[in-house]
C-alpha cells in the first residue's frame, strides 16, 4: 500500500512527501537517547514495513522530483487541547491511553509489564511527546521541504527526556486525585529498558520548538479526551 500511493504521488507530480516512520525502527538501540544514524534493526514487522517504506522513499527521491521527511515518531500521547481529537482505538495499548481508561472506569487495573529494567524504579523508560506538537513537527517540516526542495530528511520526534511507566502512573494519579489499581506482570519479550529521542537533528533543521512537553498536561489532555469518549455513549 504504501509502494502504491507513493507511486500515486510520483504520477501526481507530488513534489514533498511527509512519512510517519516510527522510533520502532531501531529496534533495541545499544544506546539511549537514540540518534537517527544509529543502526536500525527492528525487532517486529511494524517496524520492518517502516524502515522498508523509509527506503522507497530514499530510492523515489533519488530518482525523481521529490523530496521527503521521514518523521520517526516516539511515544505519541495526549490529545488536542481544545478537544477537538484525540485517541479512540478500541483495544488500545498505549500507556497513557490504557491508564486514563482505568481512571474512567473503563478497566479495572494496569498492567505493568516489568520492574527489572536497568532504570531508576526499574519499570520501561519511553519518551512521550504531545501530538499537538507532533501535529506542528509536520507543518515545519514541510516547510523545511519546500525550502530546499533537493533535500531529504529523517529526523526524531521525542522531547529527549523519558519516563518510566511508574512515574506516568503516578502522573495519572496526579491529575485524577486518585489511585489506579496497578498490576505487576512479566516482562514483555523485545522491550527495551529505555528509548528516548535524541531531537538534536530536528531542532537544528526546523524551527520547531516543543510546547507542551510536561507529563501532567500531556495526561490531562487525554484524560478530557477519555472522559469525553465516555460522554458520547
Amino acid at each position: 500500500k504504501s509502494r502504491s500511493l507513493i507511486g500515486s504521488a510520483v504520477a501526481g507530480g507530488v513534489k514533498h512527501f511527509i512519512f510517519s516512520s516510527t522510533a520502532a525502527t531501531y529496534g533495541i538501540p545499544d544506546e539511549s537517547p537514540v540518534r537517527e544514524n544509529m543502526p536500525t534493526v527492528p525487532i517486529n514487522p511494524y517496524g520492518m514495513s517502516k524502515l522498508m517504506t523509509e527506503a522507497m522513499l530514499k530510492d523515489v527521491a533519488f530518482a525523481h522530483p521529490m523530496n521527503y521527511c521521514a518523521l520517526r515518531y516516539f511515544n505519541v500521547a495526549g490529545a488536542d487541547p481544545e478537544g477537538r481529537s484525540g485517541q479512540s482505538t478500541a483495544g488500545a495499548t498505549h500507556l497513557i491511553k490504557v491508564a486514563v481508561e482505568a481512571a474512567t472506569g473503563k478497566r479495572e487495573s494496569v498492567a505493568v509489564f516489568g520492574t527489572d529494567y536497568a532504570t531508576p524504579d526499574g519499570t520501561g523508560v519511553r519518551d512521550y511527546i504531545h501530538v499537538s506538537d507532533l501535529a506542528a513537527a509536520h507543518i515545519h517540516a514541510l516547510e523545511t521541504l519546500i525550502a530546499d526542495p533537493a533535500t531529504s530528511h529523517i529526523m526524531n520526534c521525542g522531547y529527549g527526556r523519558g519516563f518510566s511507566v511508574l512515574e506516568v502512573l503516578d502522573a495519572v494519579d496526579r491529575v485524577t486525585n486518585q489511585t489506579i489499581v496497578r498490576k505487576l506482570e512479566p516482562r514483555r519479550a523485545g522491550d527495551p529498558d529505555a528509548l528516548i529521542a535524541d531531537n538534536s537533528r530536528i531542532l537544528a533543521t526546523t524551527p520547531w520548538k516543543p510546547r507542551l512537553a510536561d507529563l501532567d498536561t500531556i495526561v490531562a489532555h487525554a484524560l478530557a479526551w477519555e472522559v469525553q469518549l465516555t460522554q458520547r455513549k
